[in-house]
C-alpha cells in the first residue's frame, strides 16, 4: 500500500500534466540557454548594459546635460581638436580636461551622455515592448479562443495595421499625436502589437487542443477559465521569444524617429538624437557619431543574440 510521501511526487506530476507545464522545462530551457556561445554572449552584453545603466550616475564623469562652458571649463569652440576624446592615460596632454569620448557640438560630456542614454534605451525597449505585448496578447487570445465572426474582425484589423510599412506608419502616428519620447513609444508599441497578436492567436489555436484543455473543460471549466489558467499560460513561450527580439527592434525604431527630429527632445541623452544633433559636424568630429552608434548596435545585437537563443532553447525537440 503507498504512504502518502509516495503519492505526493505523483500528485505533482499529475498536476503538472493537467496545467500542462512540463516537469523542468525552465531548468531544461537555462541549460540549452548557457550551451549556446551565442546567447551567453548576449547574456553577458545585456548584463553590462543593464549595470551601466543603474549605476549611470556613478560612471558618468560630468552631468550628461551640463555645457562644459556652463561648467566654468576653458573650451576653445574655435578649434575642432577640443572635442575630441581626451585620456590622460593614452598620452592626452595634461592640460587638457579629461573627456573619454570627446565633447559634442553643445560641449557637453559625450561619455556621460552615452552611458546616460542607456537608461533612455533600456526604458524605451521595455516599456514598448510590454505595451504592445499586452495589447497585442489579449487580442490575439480572444481571436484564436473565440474563432469565427471575431476572430476575422480581430485579425482583419491586424492585418490592415500590418499593411503599411511600420516606420512610416510610425511616423504618421507621432505626426498626429505631437513630437515627444512617450509618443514615438506609443507609434512604435501599435506598430507592434499585430505581430503579438498573430504569434498569441497561433499559439492558443494549437494549444485550445491539447488533451489537458480536453480534459478541463470535459470537468466543466468555464469558456474563461480555459482561456486565462489553461491556455494563455501555456502561449506565452512564443511571446517572450518575440518579445525579446522585439525590444532591440523597438530601441531602433526609436532612436530612428528621434534622428528626424520627432522622438526624444533635447537636452535628455538619447543615442538617436545625440547622432541627429552632431550629424552636421561628423566630417571633424566623427567619433560623436561612432560612439552612439556603437552603443546601439551592441544594445540591438546583444537582445537578438538571446532572443535567438531562447527561441533555440524553447524548441520542445532539444527539451528531451
Amino acid at each position: 500500500m503507498a504512504t502518502t510521501a509516495d503519492r505526493l511526487p505523483e500528485a505533482a506530476d499529475a498536476q503538472q500534466l493537467v496545467a500542462g507545464q512540463p516537469a523542468g522545462l525552465w531548468r531544461d530551457t537555462l541549460r540549452n540557454l548557457l550551451r549556446q556561445r551565442s546567447a551567453v554572449v548576449g547574456v553577458t552584453l545585456l548584463t553590462i548594459l543593464f549595470l551601466v545603466a543603474i549605476f549611470a550616475d556613478v560612471i558618468a564623469t560630468h552631468d550628461p546635460n551640463l555645457s562644459m562652458l556652463q561648467a566654468g571649463e576653458d573650451v576653445s569652440r574655435q578649434r575642432p581638436e577640443t572635442l575630441a576624446p581626451c585620456n590622460h592615460l593614452l598620452g592626452c596632454p595634461a592640460e587638457r580636461p579629461e573627456h573619454y569620448f570627446g565633447l559634442d557640438g553643445n560641449v557637453r560630456d559625450t561619455f556621460s551622455r552615452v552611458v546616460h542614454g542607456s537608461r533612455i534605451s533600456l526604458y524605451i525597449g521595455f516599456v514598448t515592448v510590454g505595451f504592445a505585448i499586452v495589447i497585442g496578447s489579449v487580442l490575439g487570445a480572444i481571436a484564436g479562443f473565440a474563432s469565427g465572426r471575431t476572430d476575422n474582425i480581430i485579425m482583419r484589423a491586424m492585418d490592415v495595421v500590418l499593411s503599411f510599412p511600420s516606420l512610416l506608419l510610425a511616423i504618421a502616428i507621432v505626426s498626429t499625436l505631437g513630437p515627444g519620447l512617450l509618443n514615438a513609444q506609443i507609434a512604435i508599441g501599435i506598430v507592434a502589437i499585430p505581430i503579438y497578436a498573430r504569434v498569441m492567436r497561433a499559439s492558443v489555436l494549437s494549444i485550445r487542443e491539447r488533451d489537458f484543455v480536453t480534459a478541463s473543460r470535459a470537468l466543466g471549466e468555464s469558456s474563461t477559465g480555459l482561456l486565462t489558467r489553461r491556455i494563455v499560460p501555456n502561449a506565452i513561450t512564443p511571446l517572450i521569444v518575440q518579445g525579446t527580439l522585439g525590444i532591440g527592434g523597438a530601441i531602433l525604431e526609436v532612436a530612428a524617429l528621434s534622428f528626424i527630429g520627432l522622438g526624444n527632445q533635447p537636452p535628455t541623452a538619447e543615442w538617436g538624437s545625440m547622432i541627429a544633433i552632431d550629424r552636421t559636424i561628423m566630417t571633424i568630429a566623427p567619433h560623436l557619431v561612432i560612439f552612439p552608434g556603437i552603443a546601439i548596435t551592441l544594445t540591438v545585437l546583444a537582445f537578438n543574440l538571446l532572443g535567438d537563443g531562447l527561441r533555440d532553447a524553447l524548441d520542445p525537440r532539444l527539451n528531451r
